[in-house]
């Protein structure tokens, strides 16, 4: 007797199911899928060699790899908008990027141009005015990119800045080392900070003290 209960038992569930699907309504639609409107994007240098105390070491005798320079951002995409004066405000300080904050390591002491900069990590800041442009180097690391405190400058560097024949949709960072002797295939301790987007090039030099 006990089999054609559980049978009946089944039926009743398989009858009820489609009423209790019925009663959560249509499923909710995804977004469509969509290129967001910034990336993440990094740019580094590296020295062929780690200072360990005195010590310079080869890169392939530290666990910890060579020096280097490095800047980490979020990459926006102009996608049609206006860039100098849009996405780039003027005469207020721009978080020189998308979303957080952007920021440069070193492993070693350098110079920005004529800003001496301690090995560390630091967030970067750029404005725009009717002078020109200032790229900032402030202490404010792991904030937001609309965070920024004058307070924690560590300073401002002007830029040099030349119109592009040809715009850069997304904003694109370079540290250029330069080569001197182009047959030996190294380069020098010293380079360039480039920048580009939209029609607008920035540049500034770099030279790391050993």
């Amino acid at each position: 007797m006990r089999r054609p209960v559980l049978a009946l038992v089944m039926v009743i569930a398989s009858a009820a199911a489609p009423s209790r699907i019925a009663a959560q309504g249509p499923a909710t639609q995804s977004p469509p899928l969509r290129v967001a409107a910034s990336s993440f994007a990094t740019v580094e240098v590296h020295l062929n060699s780690r200072k360990i105390g005195r010590q310079w070491f080869e890169e392939d005798a530290g666990l910890t790899g060579p020096s280097r320079l490095a800047i980490a951002y979020g990459q926006p995409h102009a996608r049609g908008r206006r860039i100098d004066g849009g996405l780039i405000p003027r005469d207020t300080v721009w978080r020189f990027g998308a979303n957080a904050v952007t920021t440069l390591h070193s492993d070693v002491n350098f110079m920005l141009d004529t800003l001496p900069v301690r090995r560390g990590d630091y967030a970067l800041f750029v404005l725009r005015t009717a002078s020109g442009w200032q790229l900032i180097v402030n202490r404010g690391t792991g904030a937001w990119g609309t965070e920024y405190e004058s307070a924690d400058d560590v300073g401002r560097i002007a830029l040099a800045s030349r119109t592009r024949a040809e715009p850069e949709e997304s904003l694109t960072i370079y540290l250029v080392p330069e080569s001197p002797r182009p047959g030996s295939g190294y380069a020098e301790l010293t380079g360039r900070l480039r920048i580009v987007w939209g029609a607008t090039e920035l540049s500034t030099g770099w030279r790391i003290i050993p």
